[in-house]
């Protein structure tokens, strides 16, 4: 009768904000870091700090970031100002998090100075200098 079309109403009121609210994030990635170094945490954190490595080494790269929101992260490593590697990522997290990349050569590195960018959304985030000695 008529009580079950007030909890029907009630039930569709409920989904609907629920849907408004957790349906997938839709804000812009809040990012609060970027790290680089020479291993991985569990949860994709960067676990061996580091701006300088061998030739041989894995060079990684973590973004961090914070409450809800969704985006593509893409992340460039160049020598010299060529581009040598990159790798782009489509993420959506509702809660802290670490947004993994990584770059190693067959052959090893030539030695010299790098940069790492950072590229949220199609726009230029941070770029970092690292070093292959």
């Amino acid at each position: 009768g008529s009580r079950n079309r007030i909890e029907m109403k009630q039930l569709f009121a409920v989904v609907a904000v629920f849907c408004l609210t957790g349906c997938g994030p839709t804000e812009p990635l809040n990012i609060v870091g970027v790290q680089t170094g020479k291993s991985l945490n569990s949860d994709h954190s960067i676990g061996r700090h580091a701006i300088s490595f061998s030739p041989t080494d894995t060079m990684y790269v973590s973004v961090l970031t914070n409450g809800r929101g969704a985006g593509t992260i893409e992340v460039k490593w160049a020598l010299r100002g060529y581009e040598l590697h990159q790798v782009t990522k489509k993420v959506s997290y509702n809660g802290q998090a670490a947004t993994d990349f990584r770059f190693a050569a067959a052959d090893g590195f030539p030695v010299g100075d790098y940069t790492v960018e950072v590229i949220v959304d199609g726009k230029p985030f941070e770029t970092r200098r690292i070093k292959v000695e």
